[in-house]
């Protein structure tokens, strides 16, 4: 038989993914999922009906230690994935309460259940390039020191060292990938990339006139989700657990992912994009570029989809998807 994962925010973007992507290696896969919802531009559980008969979903929010417990002691997963997560940056000044309080219970509930009755599964953890925040050195890796500036990423920054504590005090294989912005076609529109593919499917249909933005100068590092998906399973394959930065080294604006989004379609983005002071953060990452040689080396992972390629596959999903919903 082959080996069972557990993956927690399953039928999200990257949960979904991962959990494809084991099916093909053999696993017998499991999820946890807080509830079935819809956001918006997406119903989550869709982003499983391809695979929605090869794994077992469980209905459990992670602050829920008795469930969590429950669900756990049930399945005795061999490797346990964590990446249910409050995640909008933005959202978190607004509900600083319910990021921090979710985020850093949630993991610390697995890692506790984990200590207590199933040591020796190997746990894998989520943590966010946002943690660099006002970053101290660039390119980042490993080494950077932390210098949060938004409740997201304080709240990811406490669950990191949770992770590293519970590896070094009781032995666990616990990990964190240091994960930079990634995404696919599958991302919710409340995200800005695909708040700009979204909007450029429907300019072109003609059912929206203008994409209102913020910080069109922010600068990030973006990936596509299922390349951060094939890192997250290299990480719990290895002798010894370690946490590893999981980014492209490449760093891109948001003006650029406009303009390259627009050409797709054969327009020019600043016919239709506006700046709207709402839509900036009280306190904004500027620029972030993650160095991923350690990643390359130990676990001989590199990305294959680059940025243009990413855009392009995004803006596609989107024209298909828009037109069929204006049929």
């Amino acid at each position: 038989m082959g080996k069972k994962a557990l993956i927690t925010g399953a039928s999200g973007m990257d949960g979904s993914n991962l959990a494809r992507f084991l099916l093909k290696k053999g696993y017998k896969v499991y999820g946890i999922e807080r509830r079935v919802s819809c956001d918006s531009g997406n119903c989550r559980h869709n982003r499983l009906s391809d695979i929605e008969n090869e794994i077992e979903i469980f209905i459990g929010d992670i602050r829920d230690y008795n469930r969590m417990f429950e669900i756990i002691n049930k399945v005795k997963p061999d490797e346990l994935y964590h990446l249910a997560a409050l995640s909008q940056v933005g959202i978190s000044f607004k509900n600083e309460f319910e990021i921090i309080d979710s985020n850093i219970k949630g993991t610390v509930n697995l890692l506790h259940i984990l200590k207590n009755i199933l040591p020796e599964c190997k746990f894998f953890h989520a943590s966010s390039s946002e943690q660099f925040g006002k970053v101290l050195k660039s390119p980042q890796n490993e080494n950077t020191p932390f210098n949060p500036v938004s409740p997201y990423a304080i709240g990811k920054v406490a669950c990191f060292f949770n992770v590293k504590m519970y590896r070094n005090a009781y032995n666990l294989f616990t990990c964190n990938s240091i994960t930079f912005n990634h995404e696919c076609e599958h991302r919710p529109t409340q995200f800005v990339t695909r708040k700009i593919t979204h909007a450029v499917a429907k300019i072109y249909h003609g059912l929206q006139d203008k994409l209102y933005l913020g910080n069109l100068d922010a600068r990030r590092d973006w990936g596509y989700s299922p390349d951060y998906c094939r890192a997250f399973y290299l990480m719990l394959q290895q002798n010894k657990p370690d946490d590893y930065v999981i980014a492209t080294g490449e760093t891109h604006s948001v003006r650029e992912f406009c303009k390259i989004a627009f050409n797709k379609v054969g327009l020019n983005y600043k016919d239709y994009v506006e700046v709207d002071p709402k839509f900036y953060r009280p306190a904004e990452v500027n620029v972030l570029t993650g160095d991923y040689s350690k990643a390359k080396k130990v676990l001989g992972w590199e990305p294959k989809v680059k940025f243009e390629e990413l855009i392009s596959k995004m803006v596609d999903y989107d024209l298909e998807l828009v037109g069929k919903e204006n049929v």
